[in-house]
């Protein structure tokens, strides 16, 4: 039986062709039917409103059915949605029939066989329609709920390392650690400087093994309860407690900086050499940052002058420098 309110549209320029249409529409039940007198009026319709059944001759003045199929395609690519669309014509031969197909036309009826023949096609069209436009719901459905799962992992996609907002998490239990025990909390901000040239030098599979390779040998290097992060595209942090301040320092994490620094890294397009710049921040229970996006961005703010030093830039919470 047909589902009346499948919605359909049909291009009627020709009293004739449309008779005969509506004639068979109406005796099936179809309720939710619109008309168009052109393909141009009609694609203005279906941007209003998008239909399930499009039914239209292959010839119009104008526009035929197959440019009006093409813009219609557009249109649903746009939209996510599938319109069926069914060409009424008077070419035979399959010449015409695979001409149609090419162009995305879902099926076409001979004129001379719409009476008996356009019932058992719209019913065929409305199975299709609706399987059609359920998977692309469905489809939608799971990529908005993938970039939801996403947004809120805590890990980054690439490496499996913690995210930012694992890394805010973590820091700030390190906090509340040197609130609670003393000792000190330390960030370490790791930025690849040469990450603008990588990226146009290489293509992304060989920046994926890169930043890959990064974090691997960042967890070879720090210690087994030190937390590893990637924070951004081009940023590893490092957050860790120690007994004070003074561990902290440049002099201290050298080894991280040199252990990145001047070893290659093993890719497909062989062994590649990376700048990174170290900035660290920390503070302990006489200087306790109001909060991890607080020292985060101390550690941040030393970029610049880790670039122009070409040094490991290590301050404290309050801006003073850590001494070696």
């Amino acid at each position: 039986m047909p589902n009346a309110d499948t919605s359909i549209l049909v291009v009627d320029d020709t009293k004739f062709s449309s008779a005969m249409v509506n004639r068979v529409i109406a005796r099936a039940g179809y309720q939710d039917v619109r008309h168009a007198h052109s393909a141009a009026t009609a694609l203005q319709m279906l941007e209003e409103r998008p239909a399930r059944i499009l039914i239209a001759d292959w010839l119009m003045p104008e526009m035929d059915g197959l440019e009006l199929t093409a813009r219609v395609r557009q249109l649903d690519e746009a939209n996510n949605h599938f319109t069926y669309v069914l060409l009424l014509t008077a070419k035979e031969g399959m010449e015409a029939l695979s001409e149609a197909f090419e162009q995305g036309v879902d099926d076409f009826l001979n004129k001379s066989g719409m009476q008996e023949q356009l019932l058992p096609r719209l019913l065929s069209a409305e199975r299709i329609t609706s399987l059609q436009n359920r998977l692309l719901a469905e489809n939608q459905n799971l990529i908005e709920a993938n970039a939801k799962l996403k947004k809120l992992s805590p890990f980054d996609g690439l490496t499996g390392l913690g995210n930012r907002a694992y890394a805010e998490r973590r820091l700030e239990e390190s906090l509340k650690h040197v609130s609670s025990r003393g000792g000190a909390a330390c960030y370490m901000l790791l930025t690849i400087a040469s990450f603008d040239v990588m990226r146009k030098q290489h293509p992304p599979v060989i920046l994926s093994q890169l930043l890959l390779a990064v974090s691997r040998r960042l967890r070879q290097l720090v210690r087994p309860l030190d937390v590893v992060t990637r924070i951004s595209p081009n940023q590893f942090a490092i957050i860790t407690n120690q007994p004070s301040i003074e561990h902290c320092d440049g002099k201290n994490y050298r080894r991280l900086y040199d252990g990145i620094n001047l070893k290659a890294f093993k890719t497909s397009a062989g062994f590649l050499s990376l700048k990174v710049l170290l900035t660290i921040a920390a503070c302990d229970e006489d200087s306790l940052a109001p909060g991890a996006e607080a020292l985060m961005g101390l550690a941040q703010g030393q970029v610049d002058k880790a670039l122009e030093t070409a040094s490991v830039v290590a301050v404290r919470w309050g801006g003073a420098s850590i001494p070696a």
